[in-house]
């Protein structure tokens, strides 16, 4: 099959979707719609977000240096993309949307209630790009909603029901297709 050369975009894909919560002293906290997030070390955990300077949350971000990443399920999509069209310095988000805001045992921004995952994150270095900054940080707490872990404690994916962002659309996460390892470090030839 010919391979065609297109102009580079948005073509890592999947992106997970994520509600990240700030909170800044003295003002209400505020819930920003991210998909440029992922894993950047393993010990410690540690994972990135990245935000633009003109958004409302990136003066909470930058000063407060914490943040929650709240994983929200598939029913959620709609809100997730309300959360990344409409500001906080125009509406509070929280109220608009429904969602529940609970304290974090470790930071100032709260967790979401409706989200099954919940990363409180300290923020150990903000690396600053031509239209946005990472925020690299480090996962100081991950809370689950009991009812998406099996019987072993392990979280299970299709009860927790993350979606991704792909080509400016939410899609879905099929079925798993396999589990780590199974290839045993070598394929087998057909």
């Amino acid at each position: 099959m010919a391979k065609v050369e297109c102009r580079p975009g948005w073509d890592l894909f999947p992106v997970p979707t994520v509600l990240v919560t700030v909170q800044q002293e003295g003002k209400a906290p505020n819930i920003i719609t991210i998909s440029w997030a992922g894993i950047v070390n393993t010990r410690p955990f540690m994972i990135y977000i990245a935000v633009e300077p003109k958004r409302y949350s990136y003066p909470m971000l930058r000063d407060s240096k914490e943040f929650v990443v709240n994983i929200p399920s598939e029913d959620l999509w709609k809100i997730s993309d309300y959360c990344g069209f409409v500001s906080g310095k125009k509406v509070d988000k929280f109220k608009e949307t429904g969602l529940t805001p609970i304290p974090a045992k470790h930071v100032a921004a709260p967790l979401i209630q409706q989200c099954p995952v919940n990363l409180e994150c300290k923020v150990t270095e903000i690396l600053s790009l031509p239209s946005n900054d990472v925020f690299i940080a480090e996962v100081i707490a991950a809370h689950y909603d009991a009812a998406v872990l099996d019987e072993k404690g392990v979280p299970d994916m299709e009860k927790i029901r993350p979606f991704s962002f792909c080509s400016k659309e939410y899609r879905p996460n099929g079925p798993a297709l396999g589990q780590y390892g199974a290839s045993k470090g070598r394929l087998e030839k057909k």
